[in-house]
């Protein structure tokens, strides 16, 4: 059994960040961090191609260097992307001037105006900092698709099971991650749209 989604009272207290889309009447919001790698990240979109499902893809520049092509596919598919930094740096564990160097780098090669902290993890100064350029986008359903603890099958229930409107949910196409997620998503998006939900990717206005 997992259970990660963030505690209510956590995402009332930490502030100038987005855990779902409250609003929302039937979106469901995907995720994908880390990506794009070449041995998963065409196997994810041909998925999501079946479903006519839109998602947003959290990018590690770094990658995308290495694959242009699948960073334009993901476009060209109507997809939305984010900053994940260049490289997946840990917030809590680095000085804040490398630490916004390597996302400013990191937005050479990524265009978007939304940025997900690897590991969810950003210091109050970062957090800062960030929050004047960047829509910082977390989430409430978290897969643990990462994780060789946890079953396939226990992936793809949790999702099933925690989904509501408006949920961001985060899985990623990753090497890692790809023994879950190859097993998870399909029956993710085949029981989430028999429920009546859309896919969406996460589009936002630039911060003013």
């Amino acid at each position: 059994m997992i259970n990660l989604s963030p505690p209510r009272f956590l995402q009332r207290f930490v502030k100038n960040v987005i855990w779902n889309f409250p609003d929302e009447e039937n979106g469901v919001f995907l995720t994908f961090d880390d990506g794009p790698t070449r041995d998963v990240t065409p196997w994810v979109l041909e998925q999501l191609r079946k479903y006519n499902a839109k998602a947003t893809f959290f990018c590690l520049a770094k990658n995308v260097e290495m694959n242009p092509d699948i960073y334009s596919q993901i476009l060209a598919d109507g997809h939305s992307v984010g900053n994940h930094s260049y490289s997946h740096i840990k917030g809590w564990r680095t000085d804040t001037s490398q630490y916004m160097q390597d996302i400013i780098y990191a937005n050479s090669f990524i265009k978007s105006n939304l940025f997900r902290p690897p590991y969810g993890r950003i210091t109050p100064r970062q957090l800062l900092l960030l929050r004047h350029r960047y829509r910082i986008i977390l989430w409430d359903v978290l897969s643990m698709d990462y994780s060789k603890r946890v079953s396939p099958r226990s992936v793809a229930s949790y999702v099933i099971n925690n989904v509501h409107p408006g949920a961001i949910v985060v899985f990623h196409d990753s090497l890692k991650a790809q023994r879950n997620l190859r097993y998870a998503l399909p029956r993710v998006l085949e029981e989430v749209s028999a429920k009546g939900f859309v896919f969406k990717p996460i589009v936002l206005p630039d911060k003013r």
